[in-house]
């Protein structure tokens, strides 16, 4: 009643969390995908794990909270959601971007008997999910999720082709980058597996120095401790034709992408890339930049010619790298044109308001449910 200074007792409580700590890329993502919902939010500490287990737990002790949604699937945080479900306290719902247990196994192949167990109970006692790609939705279904949800995400930056046409211009003047020059780039975070020897941006610096070719270079974008290894891989060809910029800040990262021709995306085909969309394909769409990839899924489900796919069962592997270096060493302007022409304008699955949409739907569905 208008007036009365009561406080409605039926609107839903729900609580939010990233596990890659609050501020993060991560946050902003699900405070988007929850933009139309009431929420509480978390403040979750990625630097103390521990701490943040503890005043999460508490939380949704006293919260009296109808349901959580957590973006990633650290320990800290599932395990408070699974011991919360298990008390029937508060139920919960799941966002990733990755399959954990392939992904562990990769750093550390012990890893993946235990982890492949949380993740599929994490899924399991889930009342929903919602997966970056349709695959890691299918992977959350088969563990036993009961409903799940895609949402692939969306480019944050976009710009004019005559902004980026100046963009084009200032980067390679700063980097002295010629316009006849061929830049195969690529951004991300540049994190170093020393088990395998990779990291984003290692394959297009270990091909570009296979070749002999003056009028090719290559852009990495990203910041991480893979920067030193990709320095120390560049040799003499840094600066000449490896240009390693360091971290950039999100809203110049369009700029950076503008400097580039053709865009890397490393991924394996395996239990880990061949999940993965990466968040990065729908930037490189705005940027008009066609893409190198592995055979994996997305390179099937998405591909309208402007894709190249390369054999070998990973970036990293002598098969996947000739392949490269082959391409870099024969490409040409034609063919990079044909690629951007085949490039869709857009792609309804990277579609913020939609996304938005169907994860607010099945957010109210779990809610108008009695708990199981």
């Amino acid at each position: 009643m208008s007036g009365c200074g009561c406080v409605p007792t039926n609107i839903p409580r729900i609580l939010a969390f990233a596990t890659k700590g609050a501020g993060s890329n991560d946050e902003a993502r699900l405070r988007a995908l929850l933009g139309e919902l009431q929420i509480d939010w978390f403040p979750f500490d990625r630097s103390s794990k521990f701490g943040s287990f503890r005043r999460l737990l508490r939380v949704l002790k006293i919260g009296r909270y109808d349901l959580a949604v957590m973006e990633g699937t650290g320990l800290a945080g599932g395990v408070a959601l699974i011991w919360s479900s298990l008390l029937g306290r508060c139920r919960y719902v799941v966002s990733s971007g990755d399959a954990v247990a392939p992904w562990l196994a990769a750093i550390k192949p012990w890893l993946e008997p235990p982890f492949n167990w949380y993740e599929g109970f994490l899924c399991k006692r889930a009342a929903g999910f919602i997966g970056w790609t349709p695959y890691l939705v299918g992977r959350a279904l088969t563990f036993g999720c009961p409903r799940a949800v895609t949402a692939a995400g969306w480019a944050l930056h976009q710009k004019s082709s005559e902004e980026m046409a100046a963009s084009r211009a200032r980067l390679r003047r700063h980097l002295g980058i010629t316009d006849e020059t061929i830049v195969v780039g690529i951004v991300g975070s540049l994190a170093w597996n020393d088990r395998i020897g990779f990291c984003y941006g290692s394959e297009l610096v270990r091909a570009i120095r296979k070749t002999s070719r003056p009028d090719i270079a290559v852009l990495v974008v990203g910041e991480g401790e893979g920067l030193d290894r990709l320095h120390e891989l560049a040799g003499d060809d840094l600066a000449r034709r490896i240009f390693l910029t360091g971290p950039v800040p999100a809203n110049e990262v369009i700029n950076s992408m503008a400097a580039m021709d053709v865009a890397s995306l490393p991924q394996s085909v395996d239990g880990v890339g061949s999940f993965r969309y990466t968040t990065k394909i729908s930037e490189y769409i705005a940027a008009r930049l066609p893409v190198i990839t592995g055979q994996i899924p997305m390179a099937y489900d998405l591909d309208t010619g402007w894709l190249w796919r390369l054999p070998g069962r990973a970036p990293w592997k002598p098969q996947y790298l000739q392949a490269l270096s082959r391409l870099m060493e024969e490409i040409t302007w034609d063919q990079i044109r044909a690629k951007q022409a085949a490039l869709p304008q857009r792609l309804e699955i990277f579609d913020k308001t939609p996304q938005v949409q169907r994860v607010t739907s099945m957010i109210l569905d779990i809610l108008a449910e009695k708990p199981r």
